[in-house]
């Protein structure tokens, strides 16, 4: 389940990447300006992609973490749920042994 999430997620990163790229190419390519104010504007775009990408992956890290302390969090409870049906599964077992005895020593 953590491998769907994961693939998707870097599966968006990727293809971002390759817009922005293609982008980029075809800026150059089709720009209208000069060499100088094309290379600012890419310059412009480029740190806008990093912070959007950071972004990303800083969303990305925040969500992972929250999936896993809530994992977490089940697995703690479906343990401790366990535990309790353990003892009380033991203590009708020692009750019933306790019952055997008391019969036996009747008769």
């Amino acid at each position: 389940m953590s491998d769907e999430h994961g693939s998707g997620a870097s599966g968006v990163i990727l293809a971002f990447m390759l817009g922005g790229l293609t982008g980029a190419a075809l800026a150059i390519l089709f720009a209208p300006r000069s060499g100088r104010e094309t290379r600012e504007m890419l310059g412009e775009k480029l740190r806008e992609t990093t912070d959007r990408s950071r972004d990303l992956r800083d969303r990305a890290v925040a969500r992972g973490r929250e999936l896993f302390d809530e994992a977490s969090d089940f697995v703690g409870e479906q343990r401790e749920g366990i535990e309790r049906q353990r003892e009380r599964l033991a203590a009708a077992v020692e009750a019933g042994r306790q019952a055997f005895r008391d019969e036996k020593g009747k008769a």
